[in-house]
Order: structure tokens, then C-alpha cells, then sequence
């Protein structure tokens, strides 16, 4: 009995002490893995989900898969620090896909999105996170960048002086001009006009004077539809804020003199009367490249127009010569065109977002150069290879339109300028196509007209800079957009019987009862108050000094 009752308290010894042998090694283990997760170098840290905007616009091919899904997503997901999930954004629809996405709580974490008048609201609504300490504590490459170029924090920065936009930089080129058929000017023995009144004599020269010389009138002086149409209005700087002796004023005499050459021009036969049914400006694209139109005042991607537009041209006309006119002098005076935005804030945070710590890595890795190159250019040695100028050029140009050249809405944060070799517009033109070396000069000549710095910038900044209306002054302000621009179009259509003097008295009449003095007195305490902090012409011209090197 002794003996069973010492085997029994030994076993129960053991036991006890195996137990506590046990604890404390599971103890030990808990207490060290952590710890080791933490201290090993060699782990990387667990990516964390988010959420993004992309722009949709139908580009995709179907091979490819779609815009959230295709192979670039996937390498963005490969490559970078989160685990991305991307929301398909029609590009023409997006201020009614964001309003539904915000409304019903679940608006990705990061919004990519260009348009001012879309954004404003959200920040209104109190529904953008400031960034200004996410950048501090979380960013590595979009802290140096906004460090080295203060004005993406101008451009960022909202009423109430905290940063809440991401931007990018870009080249400052024209995204207007005016060209013109070099070959008729001497057929007709006509030279390029440089005023308005020449302009009108050479478009109706164009127009009556068979200078295709088929035997037809069947030419255009000159297009005005669409944007060619917004191109005559800055000839006139017929823009609806100007500075005049120092003070912002809203502008109504230079809207009468656009509309009197415009009315001259429709009455005469000399542009396509049904013009104002050209809603996307295609017709006259067509028009242009079947050698139809004289006169072609246009906004411009030079790269795309080269390979496009003037292509088709001179398949359709060989012999046909294109060149670049200086914006004629109106009643307003000489004005450069408008320019692309050189600073363009492109992307904002979803105040309810989860892991903005995450949000910002994201944003840093698509602040990398190696990731902008990728995203333009594609996969070094499988879509590219270095060309003769020391820049990429496509291996095979079918495979590159296929599966790379439509990757533009995934770089709305790359700034390509920052690529000092191959940034510029210049080194996207291959000069030993022919083609391609005729855009080459003719974007030269084009640098060389319109980056002029005797000449004022048309507008007051770009239209993506335009101050924030405070809610009641837009509302105001839209509600008489629309009623203005009507009136202005019917003095162009309405005959005699309609002048653009009457059109005046009925625009300024239709603003000052639907209570415009308010706007007109916002927008001039904002210029006398707060134009030092906001990014102007002049801010445009001194970045365009910089990158061509302009003095």
C-alpha cells in the first residue's frame, strides 16, 4: 500500500511538472514569435487590401479582359505594396458613378478623378482626407517629389489650407492651334493671316476659290465646331473672366466681337452651316482629312494628330502642306494658346478609407519612374527595346497598340517631364518615318509660334484651376451658363434679324437679373485676396520657361 501510495504522488509530480514544462514552453513560444516576425529582415510585411478608381473608356481589348482585370492590374498587383482592387469609372459618366458610389458608402479608397466641378462637391461634403500627415509619416517618393516642386501643394491644397490632392507633373506644350493649308495659301497667292480681318479673307478665300482644284465648291474656309469652335472664341479671349486695370471683371465686350466674325462667317457660306450639329467636332475631322477644310483651328495631341489626322491627309492628298499660324490679332490683342496643365492634381483619398497607410505606398510606388516607364512603355525586351535616341521604341508597334498603348488612366500619377531623356513630347516622334518626321517639324514649328513670352496667356490659368466657387455663388453662376451660351449661338444663327449687339444686352441682361453681381463680387475679392495662393498664368509660363528653356 506504501508502495502504490508513492508510485501514485510521483505520477502526480510528473504530471505537474510536465504540465508546467508545457505552459511555459507554449508560453516561450507565443512570447517569441512575434518577435521574431518582427525582427526578420527578410519578411516581407503582408500587403493590405484597397480600393481604386479607373477610368473606363471602352479601351480595352477584349483579349486583354476588361479595365479592373487585364495584365497590368495584375503586374500592379505583383509588383506593388497592396493588394488592389479596381472600380471601373465610366469616363464620361463619372460624376454620376461617384455620386452613387459615395452616396451609398462604398467609394474606393483612392479617387482618380481630373474634373474640378466633380470634385469640389466631395470636398464640400467633407468626404477627402487631409494628407498632409499620411505623406509625413507614410511617404517616401510623393514627399520628395512635393518637396522638390512646391507647386503640387498649390495645386493640392484646398480652402481650408490643408493638402488634400495628389498631382502630377507634366510638359507644357500647346493643346490649341490653329493649322492651317500651307498649299493653298500658294495656290491662291494668299498670305497666312495675321489679324482677324484676314483671317475672315483667307477662310472665304478657301471657301469660293476652288483651291483643291476640282471644279467643285465643295470646300470649308474654316471649321468652328466643337473644340475649333472654343479655338476662335480665344482668339477674342471671349473668356468669361478677365483682368482689366488690375481687377477681375466678367467679360461681355470680346464675346461680341467672337460673335460678329463667327456670324460672318455662317452667313457667308464660308463654314459648314450645320455646324452646331457637329456635337463632338467629327465631321470636321473627317472634313480635314479629306482634304476639304482650309482653315482647322483645333485642340491637339501632336503625337496622336500625326498619326492620325495628318496620316489620313496625306493619304488622301499627297501633296497637301500643313503648318501652324499664330493665334491672329482680334479687338482683344495677340494671345498664346491654351497649354496642357504642367501641375494636375489627378487623385484624392476616401476620408472612410481603411488603410490609407496603405493608400500612400500605393501612391509612391506609382510615383516611381521604373513604374511610370513600365506603365507607358510596357515590359522591357517583350514590348520595347532602347531606340537610336537612347529612348524606347516599340519592338512591334501591333503588339505594343494591343496590349500596352492603352494603359494612360493607370498613369494619372506618373510624371513623365521627370524623365529629362524621353519625357518630352519630342522623343515620342520616330524621325525615320516619314510621316512622323513631317509631325516632328510641324510640333516644332508649333513650339516656336506658341511658346511666345511677349504674348499674354489667354486665359487666366488653366480651367482645372479655377477658383472653387463656395456652393451658393456656383449654383448661381451654373444656373446661367447654359441660357448665356444659347443666346451667344443664336446671335451666330439668327440672321438680321439677330445681332451679336442685341445678343450683348441680352446676355448681360439675363446675368444681372439671375443675381451675376454676386458672382462678379466674389470672383473679384478672390482675385484681390487670394490670387498669391493660387496657381495662375504666370505660374504656367514660369514652369514652361524652365522646361524649354525659354528666357
Amino acid at each position: 500500500m506504501q508502495v502504490k501510495r508513492i508510485g501514485k504522488k510521483v505520477v502526480a509530480s510528473l504530471i505537474a511538472s510536465l504540465s508546467m514544462g508545457l505552459l511555459l514552453a507554449a508560453c516561450t513560444d507565443s512570447d517569441q514569435k512575434p518577435k521574431e516576425a518582427v525582427d526578420d529582415p527578410s519578411k516581407p510585411p503582408a500587403k493590405q487590401d484597397i480600393s481604386v478608381t479607373i477610368y473606363d473608356k471602352g479601351a480595352v481589348p477584349k483579349a486583354e479582359g476588361t479595365v479592373e482585370s487585364n495584365r497590368w492590374t495584375k503586374w500592379i498587383n505583383e509588383k506593388g505594396p497592396a493588394n488592389v482592387k479596381f472600380v471601373a469609372v465610366p469616363r464620361w459618366e463619372s460624376q454620376e458613378k461617384l455620386n452613387v458610389l459615395f452616396s451609398s458608402a462604398s467609394a474606393p479608397d483612392l479617387i482618380f478623378e481630373y474634373a474640378p466641378h466633380i470634385k469640389n462637391p466631395i470636398y464640400d461634403q467633407k468626404q477627402m482626407m487631409p494628407i498632409d500627415e499620411l505623406i509625413e509619416k507614410h511617404s517616401t517618393e510623393y514627399k520628395k517629389l512635393l518637396a522638390d516642386n512646391p507647386a503640387l501643394r498649390k495645386v493640392g491644397m484646398k480652402a481650408d489650407g490643408k493638402l488634400y490632392e495628389f498631382a502630377r507633373l507634366s510638359e507644357v506644350v500647346p493643346i490649341h492651334a490653329i493649322l492651317i493649308r500651307e498649299d493653298w495659301l500658294q495656290k491662291l497667292n494668299l498670305q497666312a493671316p495675321k489679324t482677324t480681318e484676314e483671317l475672315y479673307q483667307v477662310a472665304k478665300a478657301f471657301a469660293e476659290k476652288d483651291p483643291d482644284g476640282n471644279g467643285k465648291k465643295d470646300t470649308y474656309g474654316m471649321a468652328i465646331s466643337f473644340q475649333s469652335g472654343y479655338v476662335v472664341d480665344q482668339i477674342f479671349q471671349a473668356t468669361r473672366w478677365v483682368v482689366t486695370d488690375g481687377k477681375l471683371v466678367r467679360n461681355w465686350e470680346n464675346f461680341r466681337h467672337m460673335a460678329e466674325f463667327k456670324k460672318r462667317l455662317f452667313d457667308e457660306g464660308i463654314v459648314d452651316r450645320d455646324y452646331l450639329n457637329d456635337k463632338n467636332g467629327a465631321k470636321a475631322k473627317q472634313d480635314f482629312i479629306n482634304g476639304k477644310i482650309g482653315i482647322y483651328p483645333l485642340q491637339i495631341s501632336w503625337p496622336s494628330f500625326t498619326n492620325g489626322e495628318l496620316a489620313g491627309l496625306k493619304k488622301n492628298v499627297p501633296d497637301a502642306k500643313v503648318a501652324p499660324i499664330a493665334y491672329p490679332k482680334s479687338p482683344a490683342g495677340e494671345f498664346n494658346p491654351a497649354f496642357t496643365n504642367p501641375v494636375q492634381a489627378t487623385a484624392f483619398v476616401n476620408r472612410a478609407a481603411k488603410h490609407p497607410e496603405a493608400v500612400m505606398k500605393y501612391v509612391d510606388f506609382l510615383v516611381k519612374q521604373d513604374t511610370a516607364k513600365t506603365l507607358k512603355y510596357g515590359i522591357e525586351n517583350e514590348h520595347w527595346k532602347v531606340g537610336p535616341t537612347g529612348c524606347p521604341v516599340p519592338i512591334d508597334p501591333e503588339k505594343s497598340k494591343n496590349e500596352v498603348n492603352w494603359t494612360a488612366d493607370y498613369q494619372m500619377l506618373s510624371s513623365g517631364i521627370l524623365d529629362e531623356k524621353c519625357g518630352k513630347t519630342v522623343s515620342t516622334f520616330n524621325s525615320e518615318v516619314p510621316i512622323q518626321k513631317e509631325g516632328l517639324e510641324l510640333y516644332q514649328k508649333a513650339l516656336a509660334i506658341y511658346l511666345d513670352l511677349s504674348k499674354p496667356y489667354v486665359e487666366l490659368t488653366h480651367p482645372e484651376h479655377m477658383p472653387q466657387l463656395p456652393k451658393d455663388i456656383n449654383v448661381i453662376s451654373d444656373s446661367m451658363t447654359k441660357p448665356i451660351d444659347d443666346i451667344w449661338v443664336k446671335a451666330v444663327l439668327g440672321g438680321k434679324e439677330y445681332t451679336p449687339e442685341q445678343a450683348m444686352k441680352d446676355a448681360q441682361d439675363t446675368w444681372n437679373k439671375g443675381n451675376g453681381k454676386k458672382v462678379e463680387d466674389w470672383f473679384l475679392n478672390w482675385y484681390e485676396k487670394d490670387r498669391d495662393k493660387a496657381f495662375l498664368a504666370k505660374d504656367i509660363y514660369d514652369i514652361m520657361k524652365k522646361q524649354h528653356n525659354l528666357k
